[in-house]
């Protein structure tokens, strides 16, 4: 696993972590161009992956792909707070000697942006030609295009708003009150994760906005196994697939991260190019469009689809052209500044 040491390192709150790591993927050319990847809530550093194990974007990054390896190298960073290599809640913390656990330091969004930046200055990375995310990675590519638009030619975010909305604020909640009711979590100080029914709960509640009623209707059709509804099964495995790859305080630190999302009032002067996605429960297009309109640079895109939120990790073919044009027409076809 690649890792980059960032050392010490002091949040919005003013709280300081120690001996900061953040585990990252790197691929392509290093000496083209940098895209930096942002990942969404429960996803790691490998966008990329291997041929036995593709990453989470491998269908739109690679060569000859959207996102076109053979023209740009790709960074990705584990998120800070996460649980795959960075610096998290189940990280030793250096004051005592233990996992941090319920120690660990409320976060923002700004904090894991900042955290990423002093990564690429140990990387020796100059400049971005560009940062794409979606999601919990959108909030953070709006981000860079407000904190650093000196070191970012062109943002894509994409499936965000520029503040997180009341009713994602909601099912935050309700996932974070069934993580922190289960007896079992302690206080956030639990033996193992996977064995917390809350945090199950918490997954299934946020797999129901994902997507939209019509890819569950159409996708269940109240089809029955003889004991429950197939949704009712395809949700309880969701659940515990996830907190067994997933740790319970890392979810909730990030959840809480996401709900202090807000740019609303920012003018950023970086380049966008954002795409937002129909049946999106959680980052509507109406939210969407008129911050973008108040913007000097932006153009925007809306991608027709049933997957709703989750639009941005499948279906490349709808919407891959869009971010292969607008990076072509940006970097490739006329020389980089």
């Amino acid at each position: 696993m690649a890792v980059v040491s960032i050392g010490s390192f002091t949040l919005e709150s003013n709280q300081t972590l120690h001996d900061v790591k953040l585990a990252y993927e790197r691929c392509g050319n290093l000496e083209a161009p940098a895209i930096l990847v942002c990942h969404a809530l429960t996803g790691d550093q490998h966008s990329i992956g291997t041929e036995e194990n593709p990453g989470w974007w491998a269908g739109l990054i690679g060569p000859g792909k959207a996102v076109d390896t053979n023209s740009f190298q790709v960074i990705t960073f584990n998120v800070l707070g996460g649980c795959n290599g960075s610096t998290g809640p189940q990280s030793i913390n250096p004051e005592t000697g233990e996992p941090y656990q319920a120690l660990f330091p409320l976060l923002t969004i700004r904090d894991m942006v900042r955290a990423e930046r002093a990564a690429l200055q140990k990387l020796g990375i100059p400049h971005l030609a560009g940062v794409i995310g979606g999601s919990l990675g959108g909030m953070k590519t709006l981000e860079w295009g407000c904190l650093y638009p000196d070191f970012v030619d062109t943002i894509f975010p994409l499936a965000v708003t520029p503040a997180y909305s009341d009713y994602g604020i909601a099912f935050n909640h309700i996932g974070v009150q069934a993580i922190e009711g289960d007896a079992e979590f302690k206080g956030g100080n639990y033996e193992d994760s996977s064995k917390l029914k809350g945090f199950q709960i918490a997954r299934m509640a946020g797999m129901v906005t994902y997507r939209s009623s019509q890819l569950f209707n159409g996708r269940f059709a109240r089809e029955h196994n003889g004991k429950q509804f197939n949704v009712e099964s395809y949700l309880s495995y969701q659940g515990e697939k996830l907190a067994k790859r997933f740790d319970a305080n890392s979810y909730v630190t990030l959840l809480k991260a996401m709900n202090t999302h807000d740019v609303g009032r920012a003018k950023v002067e970086t380049g966008i190019f954002s795409l937002s996605y129909t049946h999106d429960l959680l980052y509507p297009q109406e939210l969407m469009l008129p911050w973008l309109k108040e913007q000097p640079n932006a153009e925007w895109q809306l991608i027709e689809t049933n997957f709703g939120h989750d639009g941005f990790l499948v279906e490349f073919e709808k919407w891959g052209s869009y971010i292969q044009g607008k990076l072509n027409q940006l970097f490739v076809s006329q020389p980089m500044r």
